[in-house]
């Protein structure tokens, strides 16, 4: 167990404009599962896989759930949906699945850590919506849960996702040669991360800040995004 983490309350939801931070529901399978198949190609490059002779993990979407539910419980991590309401202000709009956020490797003590990983669906890249997640994410990490460093690790061929961490302000610190299994093999990842005491006003500010900034330079566009 995370120590000092399992008192903060599971289900956890986040709001910021346009986009929430949920828990993954039961009545969400149909949803997740047609957007990961839409996807497959999408984001097999950037995929986590298992070496040879790894513990399988959750065979199906109800076990996946209980196991991300039972580790946010215990203070292990924050799994997370990411859903984006396309025309805020039209009730007839519906808000829909639009990728996942999870902060996994969660520990207090010395180290007061943490990990960030996503991903989008390929409709919705271009708005915003992975620098806003990640944004709400690593307020709530470092106001709440008090945590001091959040890392994100990207594979260097992943040049949206790059984006993202450029578009937060977050510190380069080099590269981890076959740091992690992605997409059939061991990859080498580039290692991103901020402090608490580097975040000023917080992320939601800093990354609003950055976005109303990148619009004012091209009149009327929306800023690209990374991941």
């Amino acid at each position: 167990m995370a120590e000092g983490f399992a008192d903060q309350r599971w289900p956890v939801v986040l709001h910021h404009g346009d986009v929430t931070l949920r828990p993954m529901r039961h009545r969400d399978a149909g949803d997740w599962e047609q957007v990961r198949r839409h996807n497959a190609g999408w984001l097999r490059p950037w995929e986590a896989t298992l070496p040879q002779h790894a513990t399988p993990g959750p065979q199906t979407y109800g076990s996946l759930i209980r196991h991300l539910n039972r580790q946010a419980r215990q203070g292990r991590m924050l799994p997370w949906l990411i859903i984006y309401q396309p025309e805020q202000h039209s009730r007839s709009s519906r808000p829909v699945l639009a990728g996942q956020l999870t902060v996994s490797g969660i520990v207090g003590g010395s180290a007061a850590s943490a990990q960030i990983g996503y991903w989008v669906d390929q409709r919705w890249a271009g708005r915003g919506l992975v620098p806003t997640a990640v944004a709400m994410a690593m307020d709530y990490c470092f106001d709440v849960l008090r945590l001091h460093r959040i890392e994100v690790a990207i594979r260097p061929e992943n040049a949206r996702s790059l984006r993202v961490v450029e578009k937060l302000g977050f510190r380069p610190e080099g590269l981890r040669p076959r740091y992690l299994h992605i997409d059939g093999d061991w990859r080498d990842h580039l290692i991103f991360a901020l402090n608490s005491d580097e975040v000023g006003d917080g992320m939601i500010n800093r990354w609003e800040l950055t976005r109303n900034q990148d619009q004012q330079a091209v009149p009327g566009s929306e800023p690209a995004e990374g991941a």
